[in-house]
């Protein structure tokens, strides 16, 4: 109520240095605001209006209970017409996607995200995925953009039914680091990883099958719980681990010091307590 606003850190990050960013609301007032924190590996930032106070605030729901199929909305500016509502279904849940505006290919940036077909366009990013009580169930930022192949932020590219947020349990644990710290905490595993591809008759397979941990950091979590270089992951807790990518966003959504039981291809189970580290 007093200014704090959650957004993507890829709608700010052009002011980072020395830019400048206004709050508009919906009476039309505009204001400055400043950024209070920042993650570009989670694509979630704070800024805080200066000037304000009393503002109606957004209840934040649990993206834990989504369901596959369950009505959602997102609200936005596309195009900038502004407050704008849209609204559709949760296509897929925990679908690993890439953090930001498509320039980055590192594994830091990859999302556990909430898939959507409720219209996402330029303009939604940083908005508010909603359910039908009016909670905030997401931060909508990404769409699937067949132009490029990949997944950019939602400033490029148009609707085609598949639209990105970032799950609100996990932007809510990273907006409160930032607000409280001025800093996010990143969990991490302390291993690099890439698809296990498979051959067959001397031929790789389309599809990976698995994470294949290439490298273990000496002292981090996996090495003190016995992970070694070769293993293939192919579960994390309940969850099926098809490529490294789903092994990356299982892990940035969990918390530091969570315990994360890995399956591998041989049938064993090596349970890691999750580390986390400055962003």
């Amino acid at each position: 109520s007093d200014g704090n606003i959650l957004t993507n850190n890829h709608v700010i990050a052009g002011a980072v240095n020395g830019g400048k960013i206004q709050a508009i609301f919906a009476d039309g007032r505009t204001v400055n605001a400043t950024i209070v924190g920042r993650d570009p590996t989670t694509d979630i930032a704070v800024i805080k209006a200066q000037g304000v106070h009393g503002l109606p605030v957004a209840t934040l729901g649990r993206s834990e209970d989504l369901s596959v199929g369950q009505a959602v909305v997102a609200i936005g500016a596309p195009f900038d017409l502004t407050g704008t509502v849209t609204s559709g279904i949760v296509s897929s849940l925990h679908r690993p996607t890439e953090a930001g505006d498509g320039g980055s290919t590192s594994q830091t940036t990859v999302l556990d995200a909430i898939q959507t077909d409720a219209p996402i366009n330029p303009g939604n990013s940083g908005g508010p995925l909603v359910d039908m009580s009016g909670h905030v169930v997401g931060i909508n930022s990404a769409i699937y953009s067949p132009n490029t192949g990949g997944m950019p932020g939602a400033s490029q590219g148009g609707n085609v039914g598949i639209g990105f947020a970032i799950p609100i349990d996990q932007a809510r644990r990273t907006a409160d680091e930032i607000v409280k710290t001025g800093k996010a905490i990143q969990t991490v595993l302390g291993v690099t990883v890439t698809d296990n591809v498979p051959t067959s008759g001397g031929q790789p397979n389309i599809l990976p099958n698995g994470a294949l941990v290439k490298t273990v950091n000496s002292g981090g979590p996996a090495d003190k719980a016995g992970l070694k270089v070769g293993a293939v992951v192919v579960k994390a807790n309940s969850r099926l681990v098809t490529s490294s990518d789903g092994l990356v966003a299982a892990v940035h959504a969990a918390s530091p010091g969570d315990q994360m039981k890995l399956t591998l291809s041989d049938g064993t189970v090596v349970t890691v307590t999750l580390a986390g580290q400055p962003v």
